[in-house]
């Protein structure tokens, strides 16, 4: 069993998808407090060749919030202009079409809570590009949010029975190898190789939602980002 762990993030960056592709069961840490500016509510698409940050708007969102208890805000007119922005920026990109589809049933899914869309993106993404991942969410399964940090990781693990957990590469100072492996859990960091694919301008813009990444890529070109990583 490979687990990895990571907050929600919308139609997050093709790093997230690495970790979960490693990992035979993905957990959604989403009952911790929300992180304003963040990434929870937030992400970077491609708008006249420049990084463009769009935020859903959440209502009465607070960094006392649990990220599953987090509302969205009436959203009918931030929705219209957001895919009216995609349509603008990405309406020449090869797969426009196929990805426009997919985001436009995700910000169009009746949802009071942005965990729905959170899963339903990540579902949906997952899906198209074949990853054959389970996701669970830490609310739904654990019944241990009175832990912390690298002990309430332990203790999924422990629950979970995994013999590998796998971090991204910024949380090498976080965790101890050692620490894990006493409860006999190998610990490894993902590290990401350098990913390059054509946009339309000369210049690349990195780390971008998925949703540039898949704007411009084939499925299989994808997977083989995707499978652009080692294990440290």
């Amino acid at each position: 069993m490979r687990l990895s762990i990571m907050q929600p993030y919308l139609f997050p960056y093709i790093g997230y998808f690495q970790l979960m592709y490693v990992a035979d069961r993905f957990v959604i840490y989403d009952d911790v407090n929300f992180i304003n500016r963040g990434w929870i509510n937030r992400n970077r698409i491609l708008v006249n060749q420049k990084p463009h940050l769009f935020t859903v708007p959440l209502k009465n969102a607070s960094q006392n919030t649990l990220i599953k208890d987090l509302k969205l805000a009436p959203i009918e007119k931030w929705k219209q202009k957001f895919l009216r922005t995609l349509e603008f920026a990405y309406k020449k990109a090869p797969y426009f079409d196929t990805i426009f589809s997919i985001i436009y049933d995700v910000v169009n899914k009746k949802a009071t809570f942005l965990l729905d869309w959170h899963l339903e993106a990540l579902n949906r993404v997952i899906n198209y590009l074949e990853i054959d991942t389970q996701i669970v969410e830490t609310s739904s399964q654990y019944n241990n949010n009175d832990l912390k940090a690298n002990n309430r990781i332990l203790d999924i693990c422990v629950k979970e029975k995994a013999k590998n957990y796998i971090n991204p590469i910024g949380g090498i100072e976080l965790y101890s190898k050692q620490d894990f492996l006493k409860k006999g859990v190998n610990l490894f960091f993902l590290k990401s190789k350098d990913i390059h694919y054509r946009q339309f301008g000369d210049d690349f813009y990195s780390c971008l939602s998925i949703i540039d990444v898949m704007m411009f890529n084939s499925i299989t070109a994808i997977n083989k980002m995707i499978k652009a990583y080692e294990l440290v």
